[in-house]
């Protein structure tokens, strides 16, 4: 049966993770060699966890952080002043027909996993994940 053109399905194609994880070993190959003539990027030991890419891979979203979350703004302050020469370079390095608009967010997926590690160690929550299911719930 033909596929429909149009990606429908609810998470990224394997096109877009592919490109994605190709894109994220880019930079990071970039900014580890600062290769960007910035001297305010350079100063920062910056990490790519994760690249998602648009449908059409046009955009690429790249989440960041800094080397023990010190002065991750500035950080990504100079990535995003740096964009368009982060962008070229990517291009340079990778065969895509496109060459990606960059943005850059923080990534907050380790503050996250220490907020749920600390859910789990209230007392309460551990009483409620410990305790014996009710006998009286519907099946």
């Amino acid at each position: 049966m033909a596929q429909n053109r149009f990606h429908t399905s609810p998470g990224p194609s394997q096109r877009q993770l592919r490109v994605g994880e190709l894109i994220r070993h880019r930079l990071s190959e970039l900014l580890l060699r600062a290769e960007v003539h910035d001297p305010d990027l350079n100063r920062h030991s910056i990490t790519v966890g994760e690249v998602r890419t648009s449908p059409d891979l046009k955009v690429a979203t790249a989440f960041v952080m800094t080397l023990g979350g010190r002065d991750s703004e500035e950080a990504l302050d100079a990535l995003r002043r740096n964009a368009r020469e982060l962008r070229h370079l990517v291009a340079k390095g990778l065969k895509l027909k496109y060459a990606p608009e960059l943005r850059f967010h923080l990534d907050e997926t380790f503050d996250r996993m220490d907020d749920t590690r600390r859910l789990f160690e209230d007392e309460r929550v551990r009483r409620d994940i410990e305790a014996e299911p009710d006998d009286d719930r519907l099946d």
